[in-house]
């Protein structure tokens, strides 16, 4: 009873609802065009367990518990809107009104108690009572609508059976300690070291590899093991990586991929094929899975299916640690997967993560309180900054890849590169969004048909800390290769800064570039020179330099001119030719958001997408006239500074006789009143941060002009 009330919480139901979101989008039946989950909720009726009482067996040295569950409720809330196909035509509410589940469960403790697999012994009966109206009444008269109560029962049945039936097990991990931390994702590497046993008799019945040995006059009983050229697909979700191709019936592949968990459990597929010499066909060999759970004393659990249905399991205390498994191929007879995995890093819904032994001790300093990291008026600066293995145009084997970034409804697009491991270093900012949005990542390949979507990823953009850059490579999914580089930052902004997105218009007074001047360009045409010039896209707005005529080397020297918006500055060199069209030859982005008020920045910057190529510009940020801010005078200051930390004092004081009274009111009120004046106190220290940084730039400001009027020979005796 005590189990079944923590693990069936509305939590639970919460985030099983998706799951049976998922499954019903998926398998829609005959009858019904679209369905949508209105509630979900399991209730509290708990089921019966060993009924008929429990007996012990055991699998080698394994202990095994067999005991009855007979889940049978109407204390559920289940309804669905459904959109009927012909002849019904219409939508109606499906309400799930009761719930039947009957089998044998099997118990197996596991990792000397700190974990236990259940599983059911076989498929177990399923049962489904329905009920069909326009209202939500629980208590509506169940029917039986041929098609869509068999269609319920198939896709629960097949659910358990893909899950939890044998030999498919789930854990239930029992920690001495719970550190009441979520996990919201995690960073696995998985290394397939090699394989073992394999057999041509693996491949019986695969009608590719039968045609194959007669036309080698072979026969299929007699296969020869030096014929096998096999390799392994991994799998996480929807995100898949292929090994290289190695022969013989003992292949070592050592290949090492990074993987991401997008929740606080996995499941990594290995799938083995094998490769027919001269054809482009691959035959599906077998298969293995190894399942990952994080536990709440932040340790991590790894099991899998062993040899005769039996249990692997082992754990990792710590992030960092190192674990190898060998796991037997299902279904095959014999052959076995080496592997090696390292869970890298656990990352949390609060902020925290858990990185390796030493670091998790000292998380909670390091990170600081969730609370902290939730507040809003944040940004996120975001580095595009590299691409690795990316896939190429198929029939030119020619790489034009670029990135599309969705968060939110914030769309960004980074410039089009020609590498399959290009570098864009490009710096994109967002307004910070609560509530668990991720980052969507997309990967194009230009082309002049259509561009080619060649993966996509999703980035937990929960718990990022100020002041701590996350630097991850992100694989790609829906891909067999490519991995981006990206740089994530939380920024708090201050109100005195003129920020992107923090006022428009005159209010911010505006930007000017200087177009100085290229070099070494790249030559667009016959001649091996080019007639440059910039065009610059500053949100709604374009402008254009003038034209210089066949030089790889131009001068510009034209200084443009835009409100102070904070959209993004991107200049685009191009070749004039007056009858083809314009040839793009080099782009970049220019950051300009977080310089300070009316300071020329001049730079030289490296242009994306060609082999060469440089742009000299000067930025400023002009503002005509600073805020004036209340100035802290040091008497005020001084004033505010000693009454916070007298006021800390004396709740601090106040709390420690309320501790020694055990008046839990008291303490709670306290410690409520106390995180208040922390606040306030840390908001003043911002304060005085942004305060101090306008003086010190008022006085370079005046420094400069001093330097600027005084004489030379006076400067001298000075």
């Amino acid at each position: 009873m005590e189990v079944w009330l923590n693990y069936f919480n509305p939590k639970f139901s919460s985030r099983l609802s998706s799951m049976v979101e998922k499954r019903l989008r998926q398998h829609n039946s005959k009858l019904i065009e679209r369905v949508e989950l209105l509630e979900f909720s399991l209730g509290s009726c708990p089921p019966c367990l060993g009924l008929q009482g429990t007996s012990w067996s055991s699998s080698g040295e394994q202990p095994i518990m067999h005991l009855g569950f007979d889940w049978d409720t109407s204390d559920m809330r289940v309804m669905l809107l459904a959109k009927f196909a012909k002849p019904f035509r219409g939508t109606a509410r499906i309400v799930i009104n009761n719930f039947h589940i009957k089998g044998d469960l099997l118990l197996m403790p596991v990792l000397e108690g700190r974990a236990i697999l259940y599983s059911f012994v076989s498929t177990p009966e399923v049962r489904i009572g329905l009920a069909f109206g326009s209202g939500g009444s629980q208590s509506l008269p169940e029917t039986e609508l041929p098609g869509v109560s068999s269609w319920l029962v198939k896709i629960a049945t097949e659910t358990l059976v893909k899950t939890m039936v044998e030999p498919r097990r789930r854990c239930f991990s029992l920690p001495v300690v719970d550190l009441w931390k979520k996990a919201a994702g995690g960073i696995v590497h998985v290394t397939v070291i090699s394989a073992s046993k394999l057999s041509g008799s693996h491949l019986k019945g695969s009608p590719s590899r039968k045609q194959f040995y007669l036309r080698a006059g072979s026969s299929e009983e007699h296969v020869d093991i030096e014929d096998l050229h096999t390799f392994v697909e991994v799998e996480l979700g929807q995100l898949t990586r292929r090994t290289n191709i190695r022969p013989g019936s003992s292949p070592t592949y050592d290949s090492t991929f990074n993987m991401i968990l997008h929740e606080d459990t996995g499941i990594l597929r290995f799938q083995l094929y094998n490769c027919t010499p001269g054809s482009v066909k691959y035959d599906f060999v077998g298969s293995c899975e190894i399942k990952i759970k994080y536990v709440a004393d932040d340790s991590s659990i790894f099991w899998a299916v062993g040899p005769d249905s039996g249990v692997i399991a082992t754990r990792a205390e710590f992030c960092g640690k190192e674990v190898e498994m060998i796991v037997p191929f299902e279904g095959i007879g014999s052959g076995e997967l080496r592997v090696k995995l390292v869970l890298k890093e656990w990352q949390f819904s609060d902020g925290k993560h858990s990185v390796n032994k030493i670091d998790a001790s000292s998380q909670q300093s390091a990170y600081g309180s969730s609370n902290h990291q939730l507040r809003t008026g944040r940004k996120i600066n975001l580095a595009v900054v590299e691409g690795w293995d990316l896939a190429t145009k198929e029939r030119s084997g020619r790489s034009d890849p670029y990135v599309k970034l969705q968060y939110r409804k914030v769309l960004h697009r980074t410039t089009t590169a020609h590498a399959s491991n290009p570098t864009w270093s490009q710096k994109f900012e967002f307004d910070e969004i609560g509530g668990g949005e991720c980052l969507m990542i997309k990967c194009y390949n230009e082309d002049f048909f259509g561009d080619d979507n060649i993966g996509s990823a999703r980035v937990n953009m929960e718990g990022l800390v100020e002041g701590l850059m996350r630097d991850i490579w992100v694989p790609l999914e829906k891909a067999n290769s490519g991995e981006v580089r990206l740089q994530i930052e939380a920024v708090r902004i201050d109100n005195s800064e003129v920020t992107k997105g923090s006022g428009a218009g005159s209010n911010n007074g505006w930007i000017e570039l200087v177009v100085v001047e290229a070099k070494d360009l790249i030559a667009a045409d016959v001649g091996g020179t080019s007639d440059p010039f910039v065009t610059v896209q500053y949100g709604n707005l374009k402008k254009r330099t003038k034209v210089v005529e066949k030089t790889l080397n131009p001068h510009w020297n034209q200084t443009l001119e835009f409100p102070d918006d904070g959209s993004p500055l991107e200049l685009r060199v191009k070749d004039h030719n007056a009858l083809l069209p314009t040839a793009r030859i080099g782009d970049c982005v220019v950051e300009y958001q977080r310089l300070p008020p009316n300071h020329m920045f001049d730079k030289w910057i490296p242009l994306q997408g060609v082999t060469r190529g440089e742009i000299h510009i000067q930025i400023t940020r002009k503002v005509p006239e600073l805020e004036k801010r209340t100035s802290v005078d040091s008497e005020g200051s001084l004033t505010k500074s000693h009454g916070l930390s007298n006021q800390i004092k004396e709740m601090i004081y106040k709390l420690q006789s309320l501790v020694d009274d055990s008046d839990t009111e008291g303490v709670s009120a306290s410690l409520s009143k106390l995180e208040s004046l922390q606040d306030a106190q840390e908001d003043y220290m911002v304060q005085l941060e942004t305060e101090k940084k306008l003086l010190l730039n008022k006085i370079r400001e005046v420094g400069e002009e001093i330097m600027k009027s005084t004489p030379p020979m006076s400067r001298g005796f000075s």
